[in-house]
């Protein structure tokens, strides 16, 4: 059960295991020794989880009309929104950092539907229907990046992993994921990693430009962060966080093109 305000019900989160290979019990004086693995083995079978959030509340009209004029994408991104929500505490709680980001692309099967209590608590409906692909972002449809060629020249030798990048990428994980507080104090650092790690490119394009604009962001991140101590952050501390942002995240992309060449 999910509570929200005042503790009020406002959904049951099922997960169930799908495909769990069977485990052959191992006799424990022959666990030390090597199992021979053969030329070309065979794939071996992995497990799915099966994730069916049910709204706490029936549906108020006949579930055929709700189904016809229900916004799928829109419910899709709600639903995904609630269970990251949900592996985000399981990561706290459980003090593990390796707990995966849920992530929509990675689904494989997407359904908006209805059903009885027993069908839905089983991960089944009486109707449903498949949610198409999410439409690519903002982000990935920057072909600035070209990922593929980056990625070749940093294994290559010929370009660099900033530690600005990685702090970045957390920020905005917990902007998209609406955890202001986590991205102010995230931001911090990773704005003041970048003026650092981008001053031997500020030669390069509008770079010194970029780096000064950063510069003028310090004020403004450093009160969203201090503000953040305390408690959540304001309209107007969110707004300065999520510009900060996307100037940072656009220094990065702009010393990239420089490195990669037009």
């Amino acid at each position: 059960m999910i509570r929200g305000h005042a503790g009020e019900a406002a959904h049951v989160l099922v997960l169930k295991t799908l495909g769990a290979p069977v485990s052959k019990r191992v006799p424990r004086r022959k666990r030390a020794s090597r199992t021979p693995a053969a030329p070309q083995p065979a794939p071996t079978p992995v497990t799915t989880t099966r994730a069916t959030l049910i709204a706490a509340t029936p549906l108020t009209s006949p579930g055929e009309a709700w189904l016809a004029s229900a916004d799928l994408e829109r419910e899709a991104s709600a639903a995904f929104a609630v269970l990251a929500s949900v592996i985000h505490m399981h990561r706290s709680a459980a003090a593990d950092p390796n707990v995966p980001v849920v992530a929509r692309d990675a689904a494989l099967a997407v359904r908006v539907g209805y059903g009885a209590g027993e069908q839905v608590a089983d991960g089944r409906w009486t109707e449903a229907a498949e949610v198409p692909p999410a439409p690519p972002g903002r982000r990935e449809r920057s072909g600035v990046l070209r990922p593929q060629e980056r990625l070749a020249a940093i294994l290559a030798g010929r370009d660099v992993m900033l530690a600005c990048e990685e702090l970045t990428l957390r920020a905005r994980l917990d902007a998209d994921a609406g955890r202001w507080r986590e991205a102010a104090f995230q931001l911090r650092v990773a704005l003041e990693a970048a003026i650092a790690e981008l001053a031997p490119w500020a030669s390069h394009g509008d770079l010194a430009e970029r780096i000064a604009g950063l510069r003028d962001q310090r004020g403004a991140v450093g009160d969203a962060a201090n503000t953040a101590l305390k408690g959540g952050l304001d309209d107007e501390r969110i707004e300065a966080v999520a510009h900060a942002l996307e100037l940072v995240e656009a220094a990065l992309r702009a010393r990239t093109q420089a490195e990669l060449g037009s």
